[in-house]
Formats: C-alpha cells, structure tokens, sequence
C-alpha cells in the first residue's frame, strides 16, 4: 500500500527513505466495502483519500434530492470534499465506494505537518492542488461549451476504463444526460 503512495510522490518529488518514513507516518490505511460512505453530505469531513484500489464517486445532492456527480475516483486518485476538508466544515458532498475500496486516509492535521514539516510534500501538495483546478476548469468549459456527443467523447477518451467499471446511469448523471440519451450516444 505505502509502496503505491511512495510511487505516487515521487513522479513529482523524489523522496529519500528518511523523507518517505516520516511521510508515511501521517497515512492511516482503511477498507470499505461497495456502497460503503467514507464521507456523507453533513458529516464532518476529518480526511483526504489516496485511493490505492477501488472505485469511488463523489456526490452533491441538491435541494430536490436530486443528485449530481461531481467526480470519480480511481486507483492513483485524491479524492474528498475538499472545501470541507480545508474550510473544516461540514461536508456538502457524500463520498461513496462503487467497488471494494483500499484508501490512505491523510487527517488535516497530517496534511498541515507534512506541508509545514517537509518543504517537499508543500510542492508536492501544491502540484496535486493545481492541477485538480486545471481539470475542474477543463470540465466547466467542457459543459459550457460542448454538447453531449462532445462531452461523451471526451470522457471516453480520457478515462475508457471508466465505462467498463461505472455503470451506465452513473455515467449519465455525470455528463448531465438522461440513460436513453447515453444509449444514442454510444451507439
């Protein structure tokens, strides 16, 4: 598990074996089940998660009870809700497993001591950060300015294995499209 972390960082930062040992130390490994919540809507938000295997999507739900999915997660992945995570608020997304999930959990405490305590992981953390804005930026211009054949494209061009992992509707509900019109765009 910590091999994958290790892994992870360093495709940004190289890391002596000093470094990684104290990094380590602030992870806590857990296990969910599918459908298990690591986070739901109202909850405090107490981690950030490196996801090592598994499959999660990240939820809000509106005042309708509709829900909109904002994300999904896979294995090499950061994922939470990350305003609450860094505001230390109440969540206003739920994080849910789609499969059997192997995570490192990072507390706010251990994210703050491991940027402050090693200049390294504040790079680190700083790289991860700009470029989850980047892919949020490409996504609202990609509902802006794409229809959904575009949007379906895109989706499956980037991340193909996610249609062999996500069923159909989820699929739907993230690019905004009804399961019919899913169906006409990937026949």
């Amino acid at each position: 598990m910590r091999a994958n972390l290790r892994e992870h960082i360093e495709k940004i930062i190289p890391l002596t074996d000093e470094e990684f040992s104290f990094v380590s130390a602030h992870f806590i490994p857990k296990n969910f089940k599918k459908h298990q919540f690591l986070i739901q809507s109202g909850d405090p938000v107490k981690y950030s998660y490196f996801v090592i295997s598994g499959l999660l999507k990240l939820v809000h739900t509106d005042a309708t009870g509709k829900e909109h999915i904002v994300s999904f997660a896979m294995e090499d992945w950061w994922e939470s809700d990350y305003y609450a995570f860094y505001t230390q608020t109440e969540a206003t997304m739920s994080l849910e497993c789609l499969e059997d999930t192997e995570v490192l959990c990072c507390s706010f405490d251990d994210y703050k001591k491991l940027r402050d305590g090693l200049q390294k992981m504040e790079r680190f953390f700083l790289e991860k950060s700009t470029f989850g804005f980047l892919g949020s930026q490409r996504r609202i211009i990609s509902w802006q300015t794409s229809n959904s054949r575009e949007r379906y494209e895109q989706l499956l061009k980037q991340y193909p294995s996610l249609f062999q992992r996500v069923p159909k509707s989820l699929i739907a509900s993230y690019l905004g499209v009804s399961r019919e019109t899913l169906s006409r765009l990937s026949s």
